[in-house]
């Protein structure tokens, strides 16, 4: 349990210091675009284009951040292996809460009195959880189950990048929200992946569930890059946050066996909404009161400086 928490921490830790540089290096891309005065930079519906979306993948501050990543991708998928996945990814999610403390070094931010009650209320939900949490579920499922969670990833990164371009500039909440979902797909597909302990080759390569963590990991990834290019929203964070938190959470509980402790079902209940909400208002108060409206539709409009609120992070 203790090595479990340990590693989801380094995960967090890893997931908001890399959120700060790729919301960096996608707003310094954004802005390049828009001094060029690049049609080419947005689609018909005003979000951004396939070209700047790879531009602001191959900024210094993007790339680094990337690599944080997949750190934190490997330390999250570990932690998944050794927890229950209520308290990984909640544990994971708080990365946001890492994200907002960097933001005052990093982009020089200064939070708020209810910035910083939403964060004390995150480490005290954080708290309840780690007591509350009792063994994992075995994980163990029929190859069938991984079928279906691969046409779930499938059907979801595609026809949720399909909706946000069409959506464009109005698509920041979505695109969140997708992404979120997306890491959540992977956080129980590395749960529930077949030919790990012990490991077997064979057995990894020819379970779908490799393959939906291939498609969430990387689906997730670009419309993570999406909604840090389409503007700061305090509801995209919001929605990462619950996408990769909520459903992960209630398929452990209902789907893979986990539980909690005998008798501490309630501290483990109130813990998890507790932490979504505090993650939640994390996001709400790092809204800057000087922000752009919402529904820009441009990334030329957005920010010269990105906020702690403009960057969800790419998690498990």
């Amino acid at each position: 349990m203790i090595i479990g928490l340990l590693t989801a921490v380094a995960a967090s830790a890893c997931y908001g210091t890399g959120s700060v540089l790729q919301a960096v290096g996608s707003r310094k891309s954004a802005r390049q675009e828009a001094a060029k005065a690049s049609s080419g930079a947005v689609t018909q519906h005003g979000g951004p284009s396939l070209a700047s979306t790879a531009k602001a993948a191959v900024t210094w501050e993007f790339m680094v951040g990337t690599v944080l990543d997949f750190i934190g991708f490997g330390l999250g998928a570990l932690a998944a292996r050794l927890l229950p996945l209520f308290l990984s990814q909640t544990v994971i999610s708080a990365n946001l809460v890492i994200t907002a403390v960097l933001s005052i070094k990093l982009l020089n931010i200064r939070l708020t009195r209810p910035e910083w009650a939403s964060i004390a209320v995150v480490c005290s939900a954080l708290v309840l959880l780690a007591t509350a949490a009792g063994p994992e579920g075995s994980g163990a499922t029929p190859l069938s189950t991984h079928w279906w969670l691969l046409i779930a990833s499938v059907a979801l990164i595609g026809g949720g990048t399909l909706i946000v371009r069409l959506l464009g500039g109005r698509a920041a909440i979505l695109a969140g929200l997708l992404s979120g979902l997306g890491f959540g797909a992977l956080g129980v597909g590395v749960r529930v992946l077949n030919g790990v302990d012990p490991f077997h080759l064979p057995s990894l390569l020819a379970d779908p569930a490799l393959y939906a963590i291939l498609v969430a990991g990387v689906g997730g990834m670009y419309l993570h890059t999406v909604a840090l290019q389409i503007g700061s929203v305090n509801g995209a964070t919001a929605a990462l946050v619950v996408g990769e938190t909520v459903v992960p959470g209630i398929l452990g509980v209902l789907w893979l066996g986990d539980s909690s402790r005998p008798g501490f079902a309630w501290m483990a209940i109130l813990g998890f909404v507790v932490a979504v909400a505090g993650a939640v208002a994390v996001a709400w108060f790092g809204e800057p009161d000087s922000a752009p409206e919402a529904a820009h539709d441009s990334i030329g409009q957005a920010d010269p400086e990105p906020s702690a609120d403009k960057a969800p992070r790419a998690a498990v």
